[in-house]
């Protein structure tokens, strides 16, 4: 006979095991996957990533530096952007490269305001998002001779985030996604690691309609002034401003944290759906639906929100997605849930949301850094599955992580949310191939199937290691890797 439990004695028990996985959590090390020596030379060996039976890797090119995005001429021939800016302030030329099929690359174009985030082609025309780390954002126009014209200029990409990639719609406009500036739109000193509050101490998230602020306000340390001495900040306003009950801040149009569109002949910007947080990868399903793959909350900063996973979009025009106040359709204000270990819940800092934000069609693993997308089609196999690069965690920076999270190729039904791995490396536990020593995967941030539909190319960015104080980009060593079916030509 089974004896009835006491309801008091349950919610103990359970107390006790939340303090003490919550004081477990304190006392371990974060073990990302970046938190490890850099290593000498980077290996590039097909066989370690593992994917279904029936599927095989190869490596189109290598030493590639900083690769960002891949797309398809006329003819299917691969183009990769090379980024010129990784985190980490590391510099170098923006360019857009084609690979002939010996693997060697021939420049097409170079830019001059990195990093270029994104890349599409369309009507004999390649659209490029060109992040303006330094000179804002633009959307760009490349002609196969090399012809770079803007499309979209004066976007608000000074940020932690910037100009991402431009998809080209069945109606005729180019969509693109804008991150935002900030975290979680409290500009603060984790701003000055990421390099540009120093570069504009004005700049500040920008909303997309007018919002009405509580009068929450955060202080932090001081990184401008050699006193480091102490300021108040609000959301949406310039380092070291405090906010008001009841003010309100006026949207504006280019704004941050939203997906935007302009006609490919030019024309004027309209907006299509805010509230994201960074809207880096963008796609069209078969059936003409919209997806967003959204880089979540760090934790991080002067705000720091703990617990949450990047959301995979279906996008409805018109409609707000939460940020900077929700997360998958929940209030920061659960501070049982978003609130780390020893840290202030987030709260809001909206006096009343601009809507009710949707739930997402998947959520993706936290700190994974969900990037490029794009939809199974063709004879590949898994038609109208999202196929998503993982960049992987930035821990400890972004937050504590238990053990590595991304660095793979995931594929989603988008119909039922189910996320499962296609392309992983093989090893002992999860992680890019530095860490586990092997020749796999590092750093995927894009994917993209052939025209045809029957092979996928996969963007690996290269070897990133990560400490405290940020990012370590080992330059020259992304690779263009492809996944074909077994017998396909």
């Amino acid at each position: 006979m089974k004896t009835a439990r006491s309801p008091g004695r349950s919610l103990a028990a359970a107390l006790l095991t939340g303090l003490l996985l919550t004081s477990c959590y304190s006392l371990l090390p974060s073990k990302g996957g970046g938190q490890i020596a850099p290593p000498a030379a980077r290996l590039v060996r097909p066989a370690d990533v593992a994917v279904p039976a029936g599927y095989r890797v190869e490596a189109v090119a290598t030493g590639l530096n900083f690769p960002t995005a891949v797309a398809f001429d006329d003819s299917g021939r691969p183009h990769v952007l090379e980024a010129g800016y990784s985190y980490g302030e590391v510099f170098s030329v923006p360019r857009l490269l084609r690979v002939e099929a010996n693997g060697q690359r021939t420049e097409v174009a170079r830019g001059e305001s990195p990093p270029w985030n994104g890349l599409d082609y369309a009507n004999g025309t390649f659209y490029v998002g060109e992040g303006g780390e330094v000179g804002g954002g633009r959307i760009v126009k490349i002609t196969p001779d090399g012809r770079v014209t803007p499309l979209v200029e004066n976007l608000p990409s000074f940020g932690d985030h910037h100009t991402n990639r431009p998809v080209v719609g069945r109606d005729g406009y180019v969509y693109f996604g804008q991150g935002t500036a900030t975290n979680s739109a409290v500009v603060g000193p984790d701003n000055a690691d990421y390099g540009w509050l120093r570069r504009h101490p004005e700049f500040h998230d920008t909303p997309c309609a007018d919002v009405t602020l509580a009068g929450r306000n955060f202080e932090s340390e001081n990184p401008l002034t050699p006193q480091a001495d102490r300021v108040t900040t609000g959301a949406f306003l310039p380092f070291g401003t405090p906010s008001q009950p009841g003010q309100v801040v006026r949207g504006a149009l280019p704004c941050g944290g939203a997906v935007m569109r302009v006609p490919e002949r030019g024309g004027p910007l309209e907006l299509v759906a805010w509230g994201f947080r960074n809207p880096f990868g963008l796609a069209f399903a078969p059936d003409g639906a919209l997806y967003v793959a959204d880089n979540s909350y760090d934790e991080r900063g002067s705000r720091p929100v703990y617990g949450a996973g990047d959301p995979l979009w279906k996008v409805t025009p018109g409609t707000w997605y939460g940020w900077p106040d929700f997360h998958a359709g929940r209030p920061l204000s659960d501070a049982d849930h978003f609130t780390g270990p020893g840290k202030p819940p987030p709260g809001q800092v909206l006096a009343r949301a601009p809507g009710t934000p949707p739930k997402p069609a998947a959520l993706l693993g936290v700190h994974s850094s969900s990037n490029g997308i794009d939809f199974g089609r063709g004879a590949f196999g898994y038609a109208g599955e999202a196929f998503v690069a993982q960049f992987g965690d930035l821990a400890p920076g972004v937050g504590k992580v238990l053990g590595p999270v991304g660095y793979k190729v995931v594929r989603v039904d988008v119909a039922t949310g189910r996320v499962e791995d296609f392309a992983v490396n093989r090893g002992p536990e999860n992680g890019p191939a530095s860490r586990l020593g092997g020749g796999g995967f590092e750093r995927p941030v894009d994917v993209r199937f052939t025209p045809a539909g029957d092979a996928l190319y996969v963007v690996d960015f290269g070897v990133m290691t990560t400490t405290k104080k940020g990012q370590i980009p080992q330059p020259n060593t992304g690779v263009l890797w492809r996944i074909t079916r077994e017998g396909a030509r």
